[in-house]
């Protein structure tokens, strides 16, 4: 029987909480806290009537998101600073809370060319780009789609998962997109989701299109350079990176990248019968990551509601209610008999 709908995040009872930070780490975070914490804080060059935080906005500054920034920048608070108010003002511009909804992006999501489905094993939240579905003329859109996805990606994401999983399947004379748009793409991704990239997994990919990588990959830089892995080895046992960690894996080892379970059939000989149907996927997606965003959010106010709060603290709090309501409706069924 095929599958249509994402997978449930797992619910993992063996996350870590961030680890402490040195000293001199912690004094440069302490300094980029302070500055958005600021009672009188206003983003800069922005009309004075908007540039007081919004909600969404002090939510998205949490714990991890000030060290993702800080780790970009080698620790540098001030430039960690500029950045994050950057990328502030680029969420604005670009419509993140207002203008990329479900309704603007479903016309580029027909045909099943992105879509969300399964985890790797540290949790990260699979995306799979299938050029062959290509199914719009380039456009700015086409962007907003893939931005739109990787927010959803990003809903998805356990407790102590800060990355995603890509997963390109260049099958069936898939095409790339234009020069300019996979720059525009990089430098979004490169600029304002700094670390989130965790793993990108190009399968399938021909000998034609190495050009195409290699013109593109003076744009990419090195850390994410390293993250990408080119026809990975799918065997019975799951996906990895090498032919020689294939070899080398035991039911303990930890070269896996992904359990067959949790890998579509098509295109990545995953066990999972998972057929993209508009129809049925498009409002499992919308739901689920709605559901899930507002339990986060309504956690983070029940928290304190504060700027530097931590992600980890908010995920643990939804995973954790989440599996209590799942234990007392599994005992209602038992007690009904059912």
């Amino acid at each position: 029987m095929s599958i249509h709908v994402p997978l449930p995040i797992p619910t993992h009872l063996d996350e870590a909480s961030p680890p402490a930070l040195s000293e001199k780490e912690q004094t440069l975070y302490d300094t980029v806290l302070e500055h958005f914490s600021a009672a009188d804080y206003t983003l800069p060059n922005v009309d004075q009537e908007k540039a007081a935080l919004v909600v969404d906005e002090k939510y998205w500054l949490s714990y991890e998101c000030l060290l993702r920034y800080l780790r970009a920048t080698k620790w540098d608070a001030n430039e960690a600073i500029k950045r994050l108010e950057d990328t502030l003002k680029w969420r604005r511009d670009f419509g993140i809370y207002d203008k990329i909804t479900p309704q603007h992006v479903e016309p580029e999501a027909t045909t099943g060319k992105e879509f969300l489905f399964g985890y790797d094993t540290r949790g990260r939240p699979a995306l799979y780009l299938c050029p062959s579905r290509q199914n719009t003329e380039e456009s700015p859109r086409q962007i907003h789609y893939t931005v739109w996805m990787l927010e959803r990606a990003i809903d998805l994401m356990g407790p102590g998962v800060e990355t995603l999983a890509l997963m390109i399947d260049y099958a069936d004379k898939a095409k790339n997109p234009s020069i300019s748009t996979a720059r525009t793409v990089l430098n979004i991704l490169q600029t304002h989701y700094p670390e989130r990239l965790g793993l990108a997994l190009i399968a399938h990919l021909p000998w034609l299109l190495h050009a195409f990588y290699k013109i593109i990959t003076p744009f990419i830089d090195p850390l994410t350079r390293l993250k990408m892995v080119f026809n990975p080895v799918i065997t019975e046992n799951g996906l990895f990176r090498t032919a020689a960690d294939a070899e080398a894996w035991s039911a303990n080892g930890g070269s896996r990248v992904f359990e067959p379970e949790q890998l579509v059939q098509e295109g990545w000989n995953g066990s999972q019968p998972f057929i993209y149907s508009q129809a049925v996927y498009w409002e499992a997606l919308v739901n689920l990551c709605e559901e899930r965003r507002s339990k986060m959010f309504a956690t983070w106010h029940y928290i304190g509601g504060k700027i530097g709060t931590k992600e980890w603290e908010v995920k643990v709090a939804v995973r954790d209610e989440t599996m209590n309501v799942q234990v007392v409706t599994e005992n209602e069924l038992v007690e009904n008999g059912q």
